[in-house]
């Protein structure tokens, strides 16, 4: 009797060799994920707040079209260069702790850009974007070691929350920018420091309680950057990255340019966001018992472009707030394929945290070109249709790479050299 072939992974099959279950008490679970939501709020809402209040800040410092455009890429840059960090601090302190540190980094950093003048605004933003790219290549591995029986559950739960992070920073960013003296500095503030706050407050306690061996790596490392499956969920996360930060920085430019006003620009963006919170927790369910995520891979691409057409093209205001719904399915969607994906195509939870670095660092810096470039080409052809054009090949390559990196199996990683 022959053998019957082996059964396609799924969503299912993501739990680490050396499992660590949630808690058997109830409590400490809880709180484990109410910590890991906070965290994933405060990953989110510093960066988006800025994007309604580009005009605000611009007129009041003075910027160049060209400094408005760095300023919406560094987030992104420092999200791709301290992604490679992260994986190594891990390593030598303890993921946990390193996600405290972060989350305290992200905190000066947002105090910083209370101070007066663009350099305290860039350098608040750089720290900022430091700090968010050391704990987002950190959790996914964390999330595999502390909850091994409920890995697609929890990453679902955590996409969820970091795009209502999202949506949230961008909604109340003008209200606030109104409604106190600082203006649009009293608005980052606001929306930064205090979400910073709780985010420490409660991570401090997993912190304390679990012994460095929880959360630290084994001390080899993987390495990835020969494999193809590797290099194919890269380029889907990359993609998906480079169009969820062109959202982020300049759909309320767009809307704006069509029309619609700053305020309901700001709630525009936030509308994206928060229908991309039901399809960053409502997709995985759907597609974690298919033998393979090809499928929805290129589905949320084939919405992401449409709904960034129907921004540009559909009539106002009308059509642009039915093109945000449709966006903000795919980007939100496309997110939690995304990080899916890093589990999905790991065997263990050091390749998962090889897979995270690598995905996450190489794909914010290719991202990094996308708000960049967003404004320049915008301010060189005047309009959107050059910008939109550019957005829908990006789009392509990003189904292209998704049927790739969708298929069922597994990385092959090399072993690299052990460190102290």
């Amino acid at each position: 009797m022959s053998t019957p072939p082996p059964r396609p992974p799924t969503l299912r099959d993501t739990a680490p060799t050396s499992p660590l279950p949630i808690p058997a008490r109830t409590g400490p679970a809880i709180g484990a994920l109410i910590a890991l939501a906070l965290v994933a709020l405060d990953l989110r809402a510093p960066v988006t707040a800025i994007a309604p209040l580009l005009g605000r800040l611009r007129d009041d410092l003075g910027l160049s079209a060209a400094a408005v455009s760095m300023l919406t890429a560094l987030p992104v840059l420092c999200l791709g260069v301290f992604a490679f960090a992260g994986p190594v601090l891990g390593r030598r302190y303890g993921e946990a702790r390193v996600v405290l540190a972060s989350l305290t980094l992200l905190a000066v950093g947002a105090t910083l850009r209370l101070l007066p003048g663009a350099a305290a605004l860039f350098v608040g933003t750089v720290l900022v974007g430091a700090a968010i790219g050391l704990a987002n290549v950190l959790l996914p591995g964390l999330i595999r070691r502390r909850f091994a029986g409920a890995v697609a559950g929890v990453t679902a739960f955590y996409s969820a929350f970091l795009t209502l992070g999202g949506a949230s920073g961008s909604a109340v960013a003008p209200p606030l920018a109104d409604a106190t003296g600082w203006a649009w500095r009293g608005a980052l503030a606001l929306v930064a420091v205090p979400l910073s706050i709780a985010a420490i407050l409660a991570w401090w306690p997993g912190v304390r309680a679990n012994a460095r061996a929880v959360d630290a790596p084994t001390p080899g490392r993987v390495r990835l950057w020969r494999d193809a499956t590797a290099w194919r969920v890269t380029v889907f996360f990359a993609a998906q990255a480079l169009l969820a930060y062109v959202v982020f920085g300049w759909l309320p430019t767009m809307a704006q340019d069509r029309g619609i006003g700053e305020a309901q620009s700001g709630l525009l963006l936030s509308l994206t966001s928060l229908v991309g919170v039901a399809g960053a927790a409502l997709l995985p369910m759907v597609y974690r018992r298919l033998p393979d995520q090809r499928g929805p891979a290129v589905l949320v691409a084939v919405l992401s472009g449409a709904g960034l057409a129907g921004t540009v093209l559909t009539p106002a205001p009308a059509g642009v707030w039915a093109a945000s719904v449709v966006l903000g399915l795919g980007q939100g969607a496309g997110f939690a394929v995304a990080l899916s994906l890093i589990g999905l195509r790991t065997g263990n939870g050091d390749e998962t945290s090889a897979l995270s670095s690598m995905a996450q660092g190489t794909g914010f810096l290719i991202a990094t070109i996308g708000p960049l470039g967003a404004g320049l080409l915008h301010e060189a052809s005047g309009g959107w249709g050059v910008p939109l054009a550019t957005f829908l090949a990006v789009c392509a390559i990003q189904a292209a790479a998704g049927l790739g990196a969708g298929r069922a199996g597994q990385v092959r990683g090399e072993a690299g050299p052990k460190t102290a």
